[in-house]
């Protein structure tokens, strides 16, 4: 064996006996009851030590998976969890306790915490700076938040917890129907026509009786248009002057953020049998 390769064994045989000489790490809670360990984990729940206080939980549930501590462990910690934006982890161990303790009183409360989490994940991290709308974001969480609110509500009506959940569902509904507007509009914007009807028309059947629905009929007459569909469009036109006669689109007012057509055009689209034609039609004059 060369210099170099007796080096190294050397090395690698000093490092093996090494391991021996370190102190042992002793676990503190290694004699604890299942109270004490409780009763730590909760205190530094209240205290705010969130990450402390899941891995106190985590040791109790593992120990003593049986009983009423090992019950409430798994909904403090499911609500440390979520404190800590660890979403999956706080989801997980609320389907856990809602599959394993279908009856426990505090049943509701899993369902509520479970919208809770992940209606305020569908923010994002940015969202609570700058106010970000939900209804541009991805809404697979606003379902899946809305979905455990609805279950809530249904299942437990006398719930303290119900009343804050149909208010959310109620915001929730609101950006649902927002998002697909926002998709109908992008596909306008891009010359996709159909795909703008058709998400306009979701907006509409999915989510009646919100806020999105005069967007969503004003898409649907200009997409009609585009399509060359004069039936579908005057019908489109019609519900919207029935449904909002003195909408925003009648009623003179500041212009929408995120709208993409001129209000002029709007309300002359919504006064007359035929849809204007651009200005381009007309040699960059405008229609009388």
């Amino acid at each position: 064996m060369s210099k170099i390769g007796c080096l190294c064994a050397l090395v690698i045989a000093t490092l093996i006996a090494g391991c021996g000489w370190l102190p042992e790490v002793k676990d503190e809670t290694a004699s604890w009851t299942a109270e004490k360990l409780y009763d730590e984990a909760h205190t530094m729940m209240v205290t705010g030590n969130y990450s402390r206080a899941v891995k106190l939980f985590d040791t109790l549930e593992g120990r003593f998976p049986y009983g009423r501590h090992a019950q409430q462990a798994i909904l403090e910690g499911a609500y440390s969890n979520y404190r800590l934006n660890e979403t999956a982890s706080a989801v997980a161990a609320c389907d856990r306790f809602i599959r394993t303790y279908p009856n426990h009183p505090s049943v509701d409360y899993a369902y509520y915490l479970k919208g809770l989490v992940n209606f305020r994940e569908d923010q994002g991290i940015f969202g609570y700076v700058v106010e970000q709308d939900l209804s541009e974001r991805d809404p697979k969480l606003s379902r899946e938040s809305y979905n455990a609110f609805k279950d809530l509500v249904a299942r437990f009506p006398e719930s303290r917890y119900a009343a804050d959940s149909i208010e959310r569902m109620r915001y929730l509904t609101n950006a649902l129907a927002m998002y697909e507007v926002h998709v109908s509009q992008y596909y306008y914007n891009r010359g996709a026509y159909l795909a703008a009807a058709n998400r306009a028309q979701a907006a509409l059947v999915n989510f009646p009786q919100t806020p999105a629905n005069e967007d969503a009929l004003v898409l649907l007459v200009y997409s009609y248009d585009k399509l060359d569909m004069p039936l579908l469009r005057d019908d489109a036109r019609r519900v919207l002057q029935c449904t909002f006669p003195n909408g925003k689109y009648f009623v003179p007012g500041p212009k929408p953020w995120w709208q993409f057509w001129g209000r002029d055009e709007v309300v002359q689209i919504l006064k007359n049998d035929t849809v204007p034609k651009s200005k381009a039609d007309y040699g960059g004059i405008p229609p009388p």
